[in-house]
Protein backbone atom coordinates (compact mmCIF):
# COMPACT_ATOMS: atom_id res chain seq x y z
CA UNK A 1 0.00 0.00 0.00
CA UNK A 2 1.06 3.35 -0.71
CA UNK A 3 0.38 6.74 0.50
CA UNK A 4 -1.95 8.66 -2.32
CA UNK A 5 -2.88 12.41 -2.03
CA UNK A 6 -4.73 15.03 -4.09
CA UNK A 7 -2.35 17.42 -5.92
CA UNK A 8 -3.65 20.54 -6.64
CA UNK A 9 -1.58 21.00 -9.39
CA UNK A 10 -2.76 17.76 -11.23
CA UNK A 11 -6.15 18.00 -9.98
CA UNK A 12 -6.31 13.82 -9.02
CA UNK A 13 -4.83 11.81 -6.38
CA UNK A 14 -1.43 10.95 -6.47
CA UNK A 15 1.24 8.55 -5.03
CA UNK A 16 3.69 10.13 -2.55
CA UNK A 17 6.58 7.54 -3.20
CA UNK A 18 8.75 6.83 -0.15
CA UNK A 19 12.01 7.12 -0.46
CA UNK A 20 15.32 6.78 1.94
CA UNK A 21 15.72 10.32 2.28
CA UNK A 22 14.04 13.01 3.61
CA UNK A 23 11.18 14.55 2.26
CA UNK A 24 10.79 18.23 2.30
CA UNK A 25 7.59 19.56 3.49
CA UNK A 26 6.35 23.37 3.73
CA UNK A 27 3.36 24.37 5.16
CA UNK A 28 2.17 28.69 5.60
CA UNK A 29 2.28 29.50 8.60
CA UNK A 30 0.53 32.73 10.26
CA UNK A 31 0.23 36.02 10.36
CA UNK A 32 0.50 37.23 14.05
CA UNK A 33 -1.13 40.63 14.52
CA UNK A 34 -4.66 39.09 16.19
CA UNK A 35 -5.44 36.29 18.44
CA UNK A 36 -5.37 32.69 16.31
CA UNK A 37 -8.85 30.69 15.29
CA UNK A 38 -10.43 27.85 15.31
CA UNK A 39 -9.97 28.12 11.11
CA UNK A 40 -6.14 28.16 11.93
CA UNK A 41 -6.54 24.95 14.72
CA UNK A 42 -8.09 23.25 11.33
CA UNK A 43 -5.29 23.47 8.88
CA UNK A 44 -2.52 22.60 11.48
CA UNK A 45 -4.14 19.96 12.91
CA UNK A 46 -4.66 18.49 9.30
CA UNK A 47 -0.66 18.62 8.75
CA UNK A 48 0.12 17.46 11.83
CA UNK A 49 -1.87 14.48 11.08
CA UNK A 50 -0.66 14.55 7.52
CA UNK A 51 2.67 14.39 9.44
CA UNK A 52 1.94 11.99 11.74
CA UNK A 53 1.03 9.28 10.09
CA UNK A 54 3.62 9.43 7.32
CA UNK A 55 6.31 9.17 9.76
CA UNK A 56 4.35 6.36 11.34
CA UNK A 57 4.59 4.79 7.48
CA UNK A 58 8.20 5.28 7.64
CA UNK A 59 8.42 8.73 6.04
CA UNK A 60 11.06 10.62 6.79
CA UNK A 61 10.44 14.51 7.14
CA UNK A 62 12.08 18.01 7.11
CA UNK A 63 9.23 20.17 8.09
CA UNK A 64 9.16 24.21 7.85
CA UNK A 65 6.43 26.37 8.84
CA UNK A 66 6.95 29.77 8.49
CA UNK A 67 6.20 33.38 10.39
CA UNK A 68 4.72 36.25 8.61
CA UNK A 69 5.69 38.83 10.91
CA UNK A 70 5.94 42.13 9.30
CA UNK A 71 2.43 42.59 7.35
CA UNK A 72 0.09 45.95 6.69
CA UNK A 73 -2.33 44.41 9.48
CA UNK A 74 0.89 44.33 11.99
CA UNK A 75 1.62 47.65 11.37
CA UNK A 76 -1.52 48.84 11.97
CA UNK A 77 -1.95 47.10 15.08
CA UNK A 78 1.26 48.44 16.49
CA UNK A 79 0.29 51.77 15.19
CA UNK A 80 -3.18 51.74 16.83
CA UNK A 81 -1.81 50.24 20.31
CA UNK A 82 1.88 52.42 20.38
CA UNK A 83 3.81 49.10 20.74
CA UNK A 84 6.72 47.98 18.78
CA UNK A 85 5.46 45.84 15.46
CA UNK A 86 7.73 43.38 16.47
CA UNK A 87 6.57 43.12 19.94
CA UNK A 88 3.07 43.09 18.58
CA UNK A 89 3.76 39.98 16.68
CA UNK A 90 5.81 38.19 19.41
CA UNK A 91 3.26 38.75 21.76
CA UNK A 92 0.81 36.63 19.11
CA UNK A 93 3.47 33.82 17.96
CA UNK A 94 3.75 32.97 22.17
CA UNK A 95 -0.13 32.59 22.07
CA UNK A 96 -0.21 30.78 19.11
CA UNK A 97 2.81 28.54 20.49
CA UNK A 98 1.35 27.63 23.56
CA UNK A 99 -2.37 26.69 22.19
CA UNK A 100 0.05 24.19 19.39
CA UNK A 101 1.37 22.80 22.46
CA UNK A 102 -2.26 22.43 24.14
CA UNK A 103 -3.30 20.72 20.45
CA UNK A 104 -0.70 18.31 20.77
CA UNK A 105 0.65 19.67 17.49
CA UNK A 106 3.81 18.22 16.28
CA UNK A 107 6.56 21.13 16.56
CA UNK A 108 8.05 22.09 12.54
CA UNK A 109 11.17 21.82 12.65
CA UNK A 110 12.20 25.11 11.93
CA UNK A 111 10.24 28.12 12.16
CA UNK A 112 11.99 30.96 9.94
CA UNK A 113 10.17 34.71 10.60
CA UNK A 114 10.54 36.82 7.54
CA UNK A 115 12.18 39.65 9.20
CA UNK A 116 15.12 37.66 9.86
CA UNK A 117 15.43 36.64 6.32
CA UNK A 118 15.97 40.43 4.48
CA UNK A 119 19.19 39.20 3.31
CA UNK A 120 17.83 36.05 1.56
CA UNK A 121 15.04 37.85 0.05
CA UNK A 122 17.03 40.80 -1.18
CA UNK A 123 19.75 38.15 -2.79
CA UNK A 124 16.17 36.62 -4.59
CA UNK A 125 14.80 40.21 -6.16
CA UNK A 126 18.17 41.16 -7.21
CA UNK A 127 18.34 37.90 -9.57
CA UNK A 128 14.64 38.39 -10.79
CA UNK A 129 15.11 42.01 -11.58
CA UNK A 130 18.66 40.57 -13.19
CA UNK A 131 17.31 38.29 -15.60
CA UNK A 132 14.20 40.28 -16.27
CA UNK A 133 11.60 39.01 -14.37
CA UNK A 134 11.08 42.07 -12.22
CA UNK A 135 11.14 45.55 -12.52
CA UNK A 136 11.98 48.60 -9.60
CA UNK A 137 10.34 51.27 -9.97
CA UNK A 138 11.17 55.28 -9.09
CA UNK A 139 9.38 55.10 -5.77
CA UNK A 140 11.38 52.24 -5.11
CA UNK A 141 8.75 49.35 -5.07
CA UNK A 142 9.82 46.22 -7.11
CA UNK A 143 7.11 44.25 -9.08
CA UNK A 144 7.41 40.58 -10.33
CA UNK A 145 6.59 40.29 -14.49
CA UNK A 146 3.92 38.21 -14.90
CA UNK A 147 3.78 38.24 -18.61
CA UNK A 148 7.12 36.94 -18.87
CA UNK A 149 6.17 33.63 -17.17
CA UNK A 150 4.65 31.59 -20.11
CA UNK A 151 2.55 29.25 -17.50
CA UNK A 152 1.33 31.86 -14.95
CA UNK A 153 -1.75 30.64 -13.66
CA UNK A 154 -1.31 26.68 -13.92
CA UNK A 155 -1.73 26.24 -10.20
CA UNK A 156 -4.88 28.11 -10.12
CA UNK A 157 -6.44 27.92 -13.78
CA UNK A 158 -6.57 31.02 -13.86
CA UNK A 159 -5.68 33.11 -16.94
CA UNK A 160 -3.46 36.07 -16.91
CA UNK A 161 -5.58 38.11 -19.19
CA UNK A 162 -8.36 37.75 -16.70
CA UNK A 163 -6.20 38.36 -13.57
CA UNK A 164 -5.51 41.43 -15.02
CA UNK A 165 -8.80 42.78 -16.24
CA UNK A 166 -9.64 41.57 -12.58
CA UNK A 167 -6.95 43.87 -10.98
CA UNK A 168 -7.41 47.17 -12.93
CA UNK A 169 -10.86 47.35 -12.12
CA UNK A 170 -10.00 47.55 -8.16
CA UNK A 171 -6.40 49.21 -8.00
CA UNK A 172 -4.61 51.16 -10.10
CA UNK A 173 -0.91 52.37 -10.15
CA UNK A 174 0.87 53.75 -12.81
CA UNK A 175 3.96 52.04 -11.85
CA UNK A 176 3.02 48.21 -12.28
CA UNK A 177 3.68 47.74 -16.03
CA UNK A 178 0.23 45.60 -15.79
CA UNK A 179 -1.92 45.43 -12.95
CA UNK A 180 -1.08 41.57 -12.45
CA UNK A 181 2.46 42.25 -11.65
CA UNK A 182 2.48 41.90 -7.44
CA UNK A 183 5.07 43.66 -5.59
CA UNK A 184 8.14 42.02 -4.13
CA UNK A 185 9.58 45.29 -2.48
CA UNK A 186 7.78 47.64 -0.85
CA UNK A 187 9.44 51.32 -0.27
CA UNK A 188 8.54 52.38 3.12
CA UNK A 189 5.86 54.92 4.00
CA UNK A 190 5.88 57.03 7.02
CA UNK A 191 5.80 55.44 10.03
CA UNK A 192 6.22 51.84 8.89
CA UNK A 193 9.22 49.73 9.59
CA UNK A 194 12.11 49.46 7.03
CA UNK A 195 15.34 47.80 5.71
CA UNK A 196 17.58 49.51 4.09
CA UNK A 197 17.63 47.49 0.07
CA UNK A 198 19.47 48.39 -2.74
CA UNK A 199 16.43 50.46 -3.83
CA UNK A 200 16.04 52.50 -0.39
CA UNK A 201 14.11 51.52 2.90
CA UNK A 202 11.27 49.65 2.60
CA UNK A 203 9.71 45.91 3.27
CA UNK A 204 9.20 42.59 1.41
CA UNK A 205 6.12 41.52 -0.20
CA UNK A 206 4.22 38.79 1.19
CA UNK A 207 5.22 35.98 -1.88
CA UNK A 208 8.74 36.23 -1.95
CA UNK A 209 8.84 35.76 1.81
CA UNK A 210 7.88 32.32 1.34
CA UNK A 211 9.91 31.72 -1.36
CA UNK A 212 13.05 32.76 0.32
CA UNK A 213 12.55 30.61 3.33
CA UNK A 214 11.47 27.70 1.76
CA UNK A 215 14.82 27.90 -0.71
CA UNK A 216 17.00 28.84 2.26
CA UNK A 217 15.96 25.72 5.16
CA UNK A 218 14.60 23.34 1.82
CA UNK A 219 16.19 24.16 -1.20
CA UNK A 220 15.53 24.87 -4.76
CA UNK A 221 12.83 21.92 -4.61
CA UNK A 222 10.41 20.85 -2.40
CA UNK A 223 7.97 17.71 -2.51
CA UNK A 224 4.91 18.66 -0.41
CA UNK A 225 3.87 22.12 0.25
CA UNK A 226 0.30 23.10 2.25
CA UNK A 227 -1.76 25.95 3.06
CA UNK A 228 -5.24 26.59 3.26
CA UNK A 229 -7.55 26.94 0.10
CA UNK A 230 -7.50 30.44 0.44
CA UNK A 231 -3.43 30.66 -0.50
CA UNK A 232 -3.96 28.68 -3.92
CA UNK A 233 -4.24 32.26 -5.44
CA UNK A 234 -2.66 34.82 -5.57
CA UNK A 235 -0.14 33.49 -2.80
CA UNK A 236 0.99 30.07 -4.17
CA UNK A 237 0.35 31.11 -7.53
CA UNK A 238 3.18 33.86 -7.55
CA UNK A 239 5.13 31.42 -5.13
CA UNK A 240 5.68 29.13 -7.99
CA UNK A 241 6.53 32.07 -10.97
CA UNK A 242 9.08 34.31 -8.63
CA UNK A 243 11.18 30.41 -7.08
CA UNK A 244 10.83 29.03 -10.43
CA UNK A 245 12.07 32.45 -12.03
CA UNK A 246 14.73 32.27 -9.41
CA UNK A 247 15.91 28.48 -8.86
CA UNK A 248 15.47 27.52 -13.34
CA UNK A 249 14.26 24.52 -11.36
CA UNK A 250 10.76 22.70 -12.33
CA UNK A 251 8.35 21.85 -10.68
CA UNK A 252 8.80 24.12 -7.70
CA UNK A 253 6.86 21.77 -5.87
CA UNK A 254 6.26 18.38 -6.43
CA UNK A 255 2.73 17.79 -4.69
CA UNK A 256 0.37 20.63 -3.89
CA UNK A 257 -1.99 20.19 -0.72
CA UNK A 258 -4.95 22.41 0.27
CA UNK A 259 -7.35 21.73 3.21
CA UNK A 260 -10.76 23.45 3.09
CA UNK A 261 -12.24 26.38 5.19
CA UNK A 262 -13.43 26.04 8.68
CA UNK A 263 -16.97 28.36 7.48
CA UNK A 264 -19.34 30.06 10.34
CA UNK A 265 -22.15 31.27 8.48
CA UNK A 266 -22.34 31.40 5.24
CA UNK A 267 -18.56 32.64 5.58
CA UNK A 268 -15.35 31.36 5.83
CA UNK A 269 -13.80 32.37 9.37
CA UNK A 270 -11.60 35.30 9.12
CA UNK A 271 -9.50 37.02 11.56
CA UNK A 272 -10.22 40.00 8.78
CA UNK A 273 -13.69 39.34 8.87
CA UNK A 274 -14.05 39.58 12.25
CA UNK A 275 -16.01 36.25 12.72
CA UNK A 276 -13.97 34.26 14.92
CA UNK A 277 -13.84 31.78 17.69
CA UNK A 278 -10.46 31.51 18.95
CA UNK A 279 -8.32 28.64 19.45
CA UNK A 280 -8.57 29.33 23.28
CA UNK A 281 -12.26 29.93 23.66
CA UNK A 282 -12.50 26.44 21.68
CA UNK A 283 -9.98 24.53 24.31
CA UNK A 284 -11.90 25.71 26.91
CA UNK A 285 -14.94 24.39 26.19
CA UNK A 286 -14.21 21.45 23.90
CA UNK A 287 -10.53 20.13 24.93
CA UNK A 288 -7.84 19.30 22.18
CA UNK A 289 -9.20 15.80 21.42
CA UNK A 290 -12.70 17.18 21.10
CA UNK A 291 -11.13 19.86 18.55
CA UNK A 292 -9.39 17.30 17.09
CA UNK A 293 -12.00 15.16 16.49
CA UNK A 294 -14.55 17.67 15.30
CA UNK A 295 -11.75 18.94 12.47
CA UNK A 296 -10.99 14.94 11.63
CA UNK A 297 -14.35 14.11 11.09
CA UNK A 298 -14.54 15.93 7.63
CA UNK A 299 -12.40 15.49 4.31
CA UNK A 300 -9.51 17.73 4.80
CA UNK A 301 -10.52 19.19 1.26
CA UNK A 302 -14.01 19.79 2.22
CA UNK A 303 -15.16 22.68 3.98
CA UNK A 304 -15.89 22.38 7.53
CA UNK A 305 -19.13 24.28 8.94
CA UNK A 306 -18.87 25.23 12.60
CA UNK A 307 -21.37 24.15 14.96
CA UNK A 308 -21.19 24.08 18.47
CA UNK A 309 -23.53 21.00 18.35
CA UNK A 310 -20.28 19.28 16.02
CA UNK A 311 -18.01 20.67 18.37
CA UNK A 312 -20.22 19.11 21.82
CA UNK A 313 -20.20 15.92 19.67
CA UNK A 314 -16.40 15.77 18.87
CA UNK A 315 -15.88 16.32 22.59
CA UNK A 316 -18.64 13.32 23.86
CA UNK A 317 -16.77 10.99 21.24
CA UNK A 318 -12.91 11.93 22.54
CA UNK A 319 -14.69 11.20 25.86
CA UNK A 320 -16.18 7.88 24.40
CA UNK A 321 -12.42 6.77 22.97
CA UNK A 322 -10.29 8.13 26.14
CA UNK A 323 -12.85 5.38 28.78
CA UNK A 324 -12.08 2.50 26.22
CA UNK A 325 -8.25 3.27 26.70
CA UNK A 326 -8.10 3.53 30.42
CA UNK A 327 -10.89 1.38 31.56
CA UNK A 328 -9.58 -0.76 34.36
CA UNK A 329 -8.61 -4.33 32.57
CA UNK A 330 -10.11 -7.55 34.47
CA UNK A 331 -7.00 -9.17 34.00
CA UNK A 332 -9.57 -12.77 32.55
CA UNK A 333 -8.92 -14.45 29.24
CA UNK A 334 -6.83 -12.38 26.77
CA UNK A 335 -9.55 -11.18 24.39
CA UNK A 336 -8.64 -12.01 20.44
CA UNK A 337 -8.91 -8.69 18.95
CA UNK A 338 -7.42 -8.89 15.85
CA UNK A 339 -5.01 -5.93 16.14
CA UNK A 340 -3.45 -6.11 12.62
CA UNK A 341 -6.76 -6.17 11.23
CA UNK A 342 -7.96 -2.77 12.79
CA UNK A 343 -4.12 -1.52 11.82
CA UNK A 344 -5.21 -2.56 7.97
CA UNK A 345 -7.94 -0.95 8.06
CA UNK A 346 -6.44 1.92 9.20
CA UNK A 347 -3.60 2.36 7.11
CA UNK A 348 -6.02 1.89 4.32
CA UNK A 349 -8.26 4.59 4.79
CA UNK A 350 -5.49 6.69 5.62
CA UNK A 351 -3.51 5.74 2.43
CA UNK A 352 -6.46 7.33 0.49
CA UNK A 353 -6.19 10.70 0.35
CA UNK A 354 -6.19 11.20 4.22
CA UNK A 355 -9.36 9.38 4.61
CA UNK A 356 -9.35 10.66 8.85
CA UNK A 357 -12.94 10.03 9.28
CA UNK A 358 -12.34 6.31 8.09
CA UNK A 359 -9.62 6.30 10.55
CA UNK A 360 -11.41 7.56 13.37
CA UNK A 361 -14.60 5.04 12.43
CA UNK A 362 -11.73 2.22 12.61
CA UNK A 363 -11.12 3.61 16.47
CA UNK A 364 -14.75 3.40 17.48
CA UNK A 365 -15.37 0.01 16.29
CA UNK A 366 -12.16 -1.09 18.21
CA UNK A 367 -13.65 1.05 21.87
CA UNK A 368 -16.97 -0.53 21.28
CA UNK A 369 -14.90 -4.29 21.15
CA UNK A 370 -13.04 -3.16 24.31
CA UNK A 371 -16.42 -2.30 26.16
CA UNK A 372 -17.80 -5.84 25.15
CA UNK A 373 -14.55 -7.64 25.66
CA UNK A 374 -14.60 -6.04 29.59
CA UNK A 375 -17.97 -6.50 29.96
CA UNK A 376 -17.53 -10.29 29.71
CA UNK A 377 -14.53 -10.23 31.68
CA UNK A 378 -11.90 -10.42 29.36
CA UNK A 379 -8.15 -8.79 29.37
CA UNK A 380 -8.47 -5.72 26.61
CA UNK A 381 -5.22 -4.87 27.16
CA UNK A 382 -3.98 -5.46 23.97
CA UNK A 383 -6.97 -3.66 22.09
CA UNK A 384 -6.27 -0.69 24.84
CA UNK A 385 -2.59 -0.55 23.41
CA UNK A 386 -3.57 -0.68 19.94
CA UNK A 387 -6.25 2.30 20.60
CA UNK A 388 -4.27 4.38 21.78
CA UNK A 389 -1.61 3.74 19.15
CA UNK A 390 -3.75 4.33 16.24
CA UNK A 391 -5.13 7.10 18.13
CA UNK A 392 -1.39 8.65 18.63
CA UNK A 393 -1.22 8.71 14.90
CA UNK A 394 -4.54 11.11 14.92
CA UNK A 395 -2.89 13.48 17.60
CA UNK A 396 -5.26 12.12 19.91
CA UNK A 397 -4.01 12.25 23.73
CA UNK A 398 -7.01 9.95 25.45
CA UNK A 399 -5.84 12.16 28.38
CA UNK A 400 -8.41 13.72 31.07
CA UNK A 401 -9.28 17.36 29.75
CA UNK A 402 -6.87 19.58 31.78
CA UNK A 403 -8.98 22.33 32.78
CA UNK A 404 -12.16 22.79 34.55
CA UNK A 405 -12.20 26.51 34.44
CA UNK A 406 -9.46 26.28 37.11
CA UNK A 407 -11.72 24.54 39.56
CA UNK A 408 -9.32 21.16 39.50
CA UNK A 409 -8.27 21.44 43.08
CA UNK A 410 -11.68 22.40 44.77
CA UNK A 411 -13.15 19.23 42.39
CA UNK A 412 -9.95 16.78 43.55
CA UNK A 413 -11.13 18.21 47.49
CA UNK A 414 -14.69 17.44 47.08
CA UNK A 415 -14.41 13.84 45.58
CA UNK A 416 -11.78 13.47 48.69
CA UNK A 417 -14.80 14.45 51.03
CA UNK A 418 -17.80 11.99 49.03
CA UNK A 419 -14.97 9.15 49.40
CA UNK A 420 -13.96 10.05 53.04
CA UNK A 421 -17.84 9.91 53.81
CA UNK A 422 -18.44 6.62 52.29
CA UNK A 423 -15.44 5.29 54.17
CA UNK A 424 -17.43 6.34 57.43
CA UNK A 425 -20.34 5.08 56.37
CA UNK A 426 -22.39 8.08 55.85
CA UNK A 427 -23.31 7.14 52.45
CA UNK A 428 -26.21 9.71 52.24
CA UNK A 429 -23.88 12.58 52.49
CA UNK A 430 -21.39 11.42 50.66
CA UNK A 431 -24.26 10.73 47.93
CA UNK A 432 -25.70 14.51 48.29
CA UNK A 433 -21.51 15.29 47.66
CA UNK A 434 -21.89 13.48 44.36
CA UNK A 435 -25.06 15.05 43.20
CA UNK A 436 -24.50 18.77 44.07
CA UNK A 437 -20.96 17.57 41.84
CA UNK A 438 -23.13 16.43 38.98
CA UNK A 439 -25.10 19.59 39.02
CA UNK A 440 -22.33 21.55 38.04
CA UNK A 441 -21.59 18.91 35.53
CA UNK A 442 -18.85 16.86 36.98
CA UNK A 443 -19.39 12.96 36.90
CA UNK A 444 -17.81 10.56 38.95
CA UNK A 445 -16.26 6.89 37.91
CA UNK A 446 -15.78 4.56 40.57
CA UNK A 447 -13.18 1.84 40.21
CA UNK A 448 -10.53 -0.11 41.87
CA UNK A 449 -7.97 1.97 41.32
CA UNK A 450 -10.02 4.82 42.94
CA UNK A 451 -12.51 7.66 41.32
CA UNK A 452 -12.26 9.85 38.91
CA UNK A 453 -13.97 12.43 37.66
CA UNK A 454 -14.59 14.83 34.28
CA UNK A 455 -16.45 17.53 32.89
CA UNK A 456 -19.06 17.18 31.02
Amino acid sequence: MTLRLYNTMSRRVEEVPLRDDELKIYVCGITPYDHSHLGHAMSYIIFDVLRRYMEYRGYKLKHVQNYTDIDDRIIMKANNTGRPFDEVAQEFISEYEDEMRELNITPAHIYPRATQEIPQIIEMVLKLIENGRAYPTESGDVYYNVRRDGDYGKLSGRHVETISRDYARVESTEEKRDPADFALWKAAKPGEPSWESPWGPGRPGWHIECSAMSYRYLGSQLDLHGGGQDLIFPHHENEIAQSEAYTGVKPFVKHWIHNGWLTLGEEKMSKSLGNIVTIGEGLKTYGADGIRIFVLTAHYRAPLHYSTETLESGKRAAERLRIAATLPDPEGQPAEFLGEDYRKRFVEAMDDDLNTAGALAVLFDLAREINRARDDGRSVREGQAMLRMLAGVLGLTLEEPKSAGGAEPFIDLLVQLRNDLRAARQFELGDSVRQRLADLGITLEDSAEGTRWRAK
